[in-house]
Protein backbone atom coordinates (compact mmCIF):
# COMPACT_ATOMS: atom_id res chain seq x y z
CA UNK A 1 0.00 0.00 0.00
CA UNK A 2 1.40 3.50 -0.64
CA UNK A 3 2.71 5.57 2.17
CA UNK A 4 1.55 9.02 1.77
CA UNK A 5 0.07 11.44 4.58
CA UNK A 6 -2.69 12.84 2.35
CA UNK A 7 -3.99 9.55 2.00
CA UNK A 8 -3.56 8.72 5.56
CA UNK A 9 -5.41 12.54 6.46
CA UNK A 10 -8.59 10.56 4.04
CA UNK A 11 -8.59 7.72 5.67
CA UNK A 12 -8.66 9.55 9.11
CA UNK A 13 -11.32 11.77 8.37
CA UNK A 14 -13.33 8.99 6.78
CA UNK A 15 -13.06 6.96 10.10
CA UNK A 16 -14.48 9.81 12.29
CA UNK A 17 -17.11 10.88 10.44
CA UNK A 18 -18.16 7.04 10.28
CA UNK A 19 -17.03 6.03 13.77
CA UNK A 20 -14.91 3.25 12.74
CA UNK A 21 -11.37 2.86 14.54
CA UNK A 22 -8.63 4.03 12.22
CA UNK A 23 -6.85 0.96 12.50
CA UNK A 24 -9.54 -0.76 10.07
CA UNK A 25 -7.78 -2.34 6.80
CA UNK A 26 -8.40 -0.60 3.85
CA UNK A 27 -6.56 -0.44 0.23
CA UNK A 28 -5.32 2.59 -1.58
CA UNK A 29 -4.81 2.08 -5.42
CA UNK A 30 -5.79 3.53 -9.04
CA UNK A 31 -7.01 2.01 -12.16
CA UNK A 32 -5.36 1.04 -15.17
CA UNK A 33 -1.26 1.58 -15.90
CA UNK A 34 -1.16 5.62 -16.53
CA UNK A 35 -2.21 8.78 -15.09
CA UNK A 36 -4.68 9.64 -17.65
CA UNK A 37 -6.57 6.33 -17.23
CA UNK A 38 -7.03 6.73 -13.19
CA UNK A 39 -7.84 10.21 -13.59
CA UNK A 40 -10.91 9.22 -15.98
CA UNK A 41 -12.40 5.91 -13.99
CA UNK A 42 -11.38 7.60 -10.53
CA UNK A 43 -13.66 10.36 -11.51
CA UNK A 44 -16.36 8.04 -13.16
CA UNK A 45 -16.34 6.07 -9.19
CA UNK A 46 -16.15 9.51 -7.79
CA UNK A 47 -19.81 10.34 -9.73
CA UNK A 48 -21.54 7.17 -9.54
CA UNK A 49 -21.05 6.11 -13.04
CA UNK A 50 -18.51 3.08 -12.02
CA UNK A 51 -19.49 1.36 -9.34
CA UNK A 52 -17.54 -2.56 -10.39
CA UNK A 53 -14.75 -3.75 -11.95
CA UNK A 54 -12.37 -6.02 -13.31
CA UNK A 55 -9.14 -7.76 -12.41
CA UNK A 56 -7.06 -10.83 -13.29
CA UNK A 57 -6.76 -13.33 -11.09
CA UNK A 58 -3.80 -14.72 -11.55
CA UNK A 59 -2.15 -11.52 -11.84
CA UNK A 60 -1.99 -10.97 -8.24
CA UNK A 61 1.38 -11.83 -6.35
CA UNK A 62 1.31 -14.68 -4.31
CA UNK A 63 1.13 -12.24 -0.76
CA UNK A 64 -0.89 -9.84 -2.42
CA UNK A 65 -4.91 -9.81 -1.30
CA UNK A 66 -7.51 -10.09 -3.11
CA UNK A 67 -10.79 -7.72 -2.94
CA UNK A 68 -13.04 -8.89 -0.59
CA UNK A 69 -16.67 -8.41 0.72
CA UNK A 70 -16.85 -5.66 3.00
CA UNK A 71 -12.74 -4.27 1.39
CA UNK A 72 -12.62 -0.44 1.72
CA UNK A 73 -10.28 0.73 -0.93
CA UNK A 74 -9.25 4.61 -1.42
CA UNK A 75 -9.54 5.21 -5.20
CA UNK A 76 -6.97 7.47 -6.02
CA UNK A 77 -5.81 9.64 -9.12
CA UNK A 78 -3.30 9.97 -11.75
CA UNK A 79 -1.27 11.92 -9.05
CA UNK A 80 -1.94 9.20 -6.33
CA UNK A 81 -4.25 11.67 -4.53
CA UNK A 82 -7.60 10.63 -2.73
CA UNK A 83 -10.83 11.01 -4.88
CA UNK A 84 -13.06 8.97 -3.00
CA UNK A 85 -13.61 5.69 -0.67
CA UNK A 86 -15.72 2.95 -2.08
CA UNK A 87 -16.83 -0.23 -0.04
CA UNK A 88 -16.88 -3.66 -1.78
CA UNK A 89 -20.12 -5.24 -1.85
CA UNK A 90 -20.23 -8.33 -4.47
CA UNK A 91 -16.68 -10.58 -5.26
CA UNK A 92 -17.31 -13.18 -8.13
CA UNK A 93 -14.65 -15.06 -9.86
CA UNK A 94 -15.07 -16.18 -13.52
CA UNK A 95 -13.63 -16.85 -17.00
CA UNK A 96 -13.39 -13.33 -18.98
CA UNK A 97 -15.55 -14.73 -21.44
CA UNK A 98 -18.66 -15.08 -18.96
CA UNK A 99 -18.17 -11.25 -18.00
CA UNK A 100 -22.23 -10.27 -18.05
CA UNK A 101 -23.22 -7.18 -19.68
CA UNK A 102 -24.64 -6.12 -16.65
CA UNK A 103 -21.19 -5.97 -15.00
CA UNK A 104 -20.02 -4.03 -18.36
CA UNK A 105 -22.65 -1.85 -17.47
CA UNK A 106 -21.83 -0.85 -13.97
CA UNK A 107 -18.24 -0.49 -14.88
CA UNK A 108 -19.62 2.35 -16.79
CA UNK A 109 -16.90 3.01 -19.37
CA UNK A 110 -17.41 3.94 -22.96
CA UNK A 111 -21.18 3.37 -23.64
CA UNK A 112 -21.58 0.53 -21.34
CA UNK A 113 -21.70 -2.20 -23.63
CA UNK A 114 -20.16 -5.47 -23.20
CA UNK A 115 -18.48 -5.17 -26.59
CA UNK A 116 -17.09 -1.95 -25.42
CA UNK A 117 -16.12 -3.61 -22.45
CA UNK A 118 -13.85 -6.58 -23.97
CA UNK A 119 -12.24 -4.28 -26.51
CA UNK A 120 -11.11 -2.29 -23.62
CA UNK A 121 -9.96 -4.89 -21.31
CA UNK A 122 -8.80 -7.51 -23.74
CA UNK A 123 -6.43 -5.30 -25.07
CA UNK A 124 -5.72 -4.05 -21.26
CA UNK A 125 -5.06 -7.61 -20.13
CA UNK A 126 -2.74 -8.93 -23.07
CA UNK A 127 -0.48 -5.74 -21.96
CA UNK A 128 -0.78 -7.21 -18.54
CA UNK A 129 -0.17 -10.80 -19.65
CA UNK A 130 2.99 -9.82 -22.07
CA UNK A 131 4.58 -7.54 -19.20
CA UNK A 132 4.72 -10.83 -17.18
CA UNK A 133 5.67 -12.64 -20.25
CA UNK A 134 2.46 -14.75 -20.09
CA UNK A 135 -0.67 -14.62 -23.24
CA UNK A 136 -4.07 -13.89 -22.36
CA UNK A 137 -6.90 -15.76 -23.29
CA UNK A 138 -10.73 -15.42 -22.92
CA UNK A 139 -10.62 -17.85 -19.71
CA UNK A 140 -8.62 -16.09 -17.69
CA UNK A 141 -10.09 -15.73 -14.47
CA UNK A 142 -10.83 -12.64 -13.38
CA UNK A 143 -12.62 -10.90 -10.29
CA UNK A 144 -15.06 -9.29 -11.19
CA UNK A 145 -15.88 -6.29 -7.79
CA UNK A 146 -19.25 -4.29 -7.28
CA UNK A 147 -18.99 -1.51 -4.99
CA UNK A 148 -20.56 1.34 -3.66
CA UNK A 149 -19.21 4.84 -3.22
CA UNK A 150 -19.25 5.50 0.71
CA UNK A 151 -17.33 8.58 1.11
CA UNK A 152 -16.65 11.61 -0.93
Amino acid sequence: MLNNSKITQYWQKFCERQGISSATAYSAWSYGDNPAMADELSELTRCGLKTATTSAADLYEPNEAQPYVGEYNIILDGQQQPVCITETKVVEIMPYNLVSAEHAYHEGEGDRSLAYWRQVHEAFFKAEYASVGRRFNEQIPCICEVFEVVYV
